[in-house]
């Protein structure tokens, strides 16, 4: 019997000023579960104290740390020693403080404006400097002198000069090259990849570097460009001997013993014709009350990868798979990835299947989860599916196989479209590569209903595992994606006046609002910067053992059950669902939620990491195909504006790049607020169309920059300008 939990007597009222005391005095005991307890708040209560903290978070009052805890507001001395860690594209220096006590919460970002007859700094470099601040988590900071340290890492290319070696970084953040002397080049050649250290030195000239490491590909060759990625983002790519061995020694499942046959059932895979692991399988069929019966089989990779192994640490380690045009940083050995835990045609694999009952209107009505073994029917392309559907196609799979799936889709859009989740329009880059390994196309990749079919089936799975978990009383690591801050909400709404469009203050957000703005611009030309504006305001999803909802989904509650091939937090349901359902072995162990806190943070990190890979590799291999395209005109939209230039998106390659604020003129007017830059008698906005010239494409960083040629008209509304100024009076 579960031990009932009361309220302290010693506990205050709720209120919001009961709360920021509450957290300024119990730092270490902050997070939402303990604030809960303190409180005696109930789980309908939940709601009220999340928006409060979110509340006091966008005010400054409070930060939000490490473990999701919080605690006060944390504030840097007016004096102290800051790292440089970046270069902005004005070239002025961006630092963060050495010593910073914020309880694991990311630290403030200090400017330091560099004044002329001083050497310029560098990545690495560490400096005292006299701080101002200059907002919640911004300060500006004058440089006093500087504090020697040992050498710093670079990733670059080298290359040979007149004879002398010279390390070009690949980081478009160090602006400066580096010498190598012949003695400290370790045998490396003209366009070798190589990881360098930079040695200490007085700043006359060119610092000099030593190679460490001789990483391999020339930049002419393509396949570079993800080592770069992987090495730069230190993402790991090779499995511990342990791991291999337990892989290797795993032996595939044949035949059904104690799990239900599921052979029989028509289960397919559909995935991209580029996808190298088929994790999830479907089937449905008409269940005869005018609603649908389907079918989601995943690959139990629990049965394969047990708690404390050492496949499970290398796993865990990576978080997830991460992915490149020309290769993949699997989280599993490929013995496993792509062979036994691969669902492909023909083969009998073990899988976690969950039956869902549907009606209609695409409402879960009911759902089970089992074990069982089954074998792929057919593996279906995106395009082969819906070729077959539109009757372009035929493979004998469509009436029977095809046509169901559909039935579900259409039900459960329905029910998507009915509860309001967020509907965004972001069309996804795909790179084709020739044998060579160059780049032949970038073009945008297709949006067809097959793609959301998948989709819409994995998340009702993803659903009814939440609801599963929930419903036992077991550990789940959700799916959570809070409600918009105040301050990105703020930044929106003056951004949507520049096109009349309204966006109601002091209201809670809601999904259905950003829908019915995405509606009232649809088929309009500012349209794919309102989408883009809509997703740069929302919170991040992230991994956590506190369910707070799926804001974007509009669900209350959301897990990830059906990729645990290359996600961790996948593997991690699955192994809670053996545990509840008493599913046999592989279950979650006995109090391993105890870290599931400390894990939700880690394979959080791990995305972001593997996102930034693969965006870092899109870049270079973007460069690479428009190096050969300098001086061309392009079409294309502005898609960001900031102090330092504009961003520019291509039309018709979707290739990204910047108009420096230099190439402009002197007289440049940019409100960042609003998104809007005046220059030469024109206003640019975000969404603006333009034309430019490719004026650069460099390959090693992966960046372009252009000339802009035309584009920005009008004035700035004065419904825009209003709202702005009324915004920096009330900060």
């Amino acid at each position: 019997m579960r031990k009932k939990t009361s309220r302290p007597a010693a506990a205050k009222p709720f209120s919001r000023e009961a709360l920021i005391a509450y957290i300024h005095d119990n730092p270490a005991a902050s997070g939402r579960r303990d604030i809960a307890r303190a409180f005696g708040l109930r789980k309908n209560a939940r709601k009220a104290l999340n928006e409060m903290l979110r509340e006091i978070e966008d005010e400054g009052l409070v930060s939000r740390g490490r473990k999701r805890k919080h605690s006060q507001a944390k504030h840097l001395p007016d004096t102290a020693i800051v790292e440089i860690i970046g270069i902005d594209g004005d070239g002025e220096p961006l630092a963060r403080p050495q010593d910073w006590s914020g309880a694991g919460e990311a630290p403030p970002i200090v400017m330091l404006p560099e004044r002329g007859g001083r050497d310029a700094l560098a990545i690495g470099d560490r400096v005292l400097a006299r701080l101002t601040k200059t907002g919640p988590q911004g300060y500006v900071g004058r440089t006093l002198r500087r504090i020697p340290h040992g050498p710093e890492r670079v990733l670059g290319i080298f290359r040979r000069i007149k004879g002398e070696g010279r390390l070009i970084p690949t980081d478009r953040r160090v602006k400066s090259e580096f010498k190598v002397s012949q003695v400290d080049s370790k045998g490396a050649r003209d366009g070798d990849l190589v990881q360098a250290e930079v040695a200490p030195g007085r700043r006359l000239g060119l610092l000099q570097a030593r190679i460490t490491e001789l990483i391999g590909a020339s930049l002419d060759d393509p396949r570079s460009f993800s080592l770069i990625a992987i090495h730069t983002n230190r993402i790991p790519v090779d499995f511990s001997p342990a791991a291999l061995a337990e892989a290797a020694a795993a032996v595939a499942v044949s035949e059904p013993g104690k799990r239900e046959d599921l052979r029989p059932i028509p289960l397919i895979t559909i995935d991209g014709a580029d996808a190298r692991d088929f994790d999830d399988a479907v089937w449905a069929e008409a269940d005869g009350d005018g609603g649908w019966h389907a079918l989601v089989a995943i690959a139990d990779v629990a049965h394969y990868v047990r708690p404390g192994s050492a496949l499970d640490r290398d796993a865990v380690s990576r978080g997830n798979s991460v992915y490149f045009p020309d290769r993949v940083a699997p989280m599993l050995p490929e013995a496993l990835s792509n062979e036994l835990c691969s669902l492909k045609p023909d083969e009998p694999r073990p899988c976690l299947a969950a039956h869902l009952w549907i009606d209609d209107n695409g409402r879960l009505k009911r759902h089970r989860f089992l074990r069982g073994l089954m074998r792929s029917a057919a593996r279906l392309t995106y395009e082969e599916v819906q070729a077959i559907r539109d009757g372009q196609a035929d493979s004998g799979l469509g009436e029977p196989v095809i046509a169901p799936l559909y039935g579900v889709f259409e039900a459960l859009d329905k029910a998507r479209r009915a509860r309001g989740a967020i509907d965004l329009d972001l069309p996804e880059r795909m790179v084709t590569l020739g044998d060579d390994g160059h780049v032949d196309t970038i073009a945008p990749r297709a949006r067809l209903d097959s793609h959301r079919l998948i989709e819409e089936l994995m998340i009702c799975a993803n659903v009814a595992a939440a609801e599963t978990l929930e419903k036992r009383q077991t550990a789940a690591m959700y799916r959570i994606h809070d409600e918009p801050g105040l301050e990105k909400l703020n930044e929106l709404r003056d951004f949507l006046l520049g096109f009349d469009i309204k966006l109601a203050a002091g209201q809670r957000p809601r999904p259905g609002q950003f829908n019915h703005i995405l509606s009232l611009v649809e088929g309009k030309p500012h349209a794919p910067a309102v989408h883009t504006a809509i997703l740069r305001s929302q919170a991040k999803a992230e991994y956590s053992p506190d369910n707070i909802g799926h804001f974007g989904l509009d669900l209350p509650r959301y897990c990830h059950f059906t990729s645990p091939i290359r996600r961790y937090a996948d593997l991690l349901v699955h192994r809670a669902l053996i545990r509840a359902l008493d599913l046999g072995a592989g279950e979650l162990p006995k109090h391993a939620e105890d870290r599931f806190e400390d894990l939700g943070e880690q394979i959080s990190a791990t995305e972001r990491r593997a996102q930034k890979a693969e965006r870092e590799a899109m870049d270079r291999y973007m460069a690479a195909y428009m190096e050969d395209r300098i001086g061309a005109v392009f079409a294309g939209r502005v898609s960001g504006v900031t102090r330092f230039g504009l961003f520019v998106t291509l039309d018709d390659s979707g290739a990204d790049g910047i108009v420096p604020r230099r190439s402009l003129g002197t007289r440049v007017d940019i409100d960042e607020a609003a998104h809007t830059m005046t220059a030469g008698g024109s206003v640019i906005r975000l969404g603006d169309a333009v034309e430019v010239r490719l004026r650069q494409a460099e390959v090693a960083t992966g960046s372009l920059a252009f000339e802009l040629l035309s584009g920005g008209v009008g004035k700035t509304s004065g419904n825009r300008k209003k709202s702005v100024k009324k915004r920096r009076r009330k900060s």
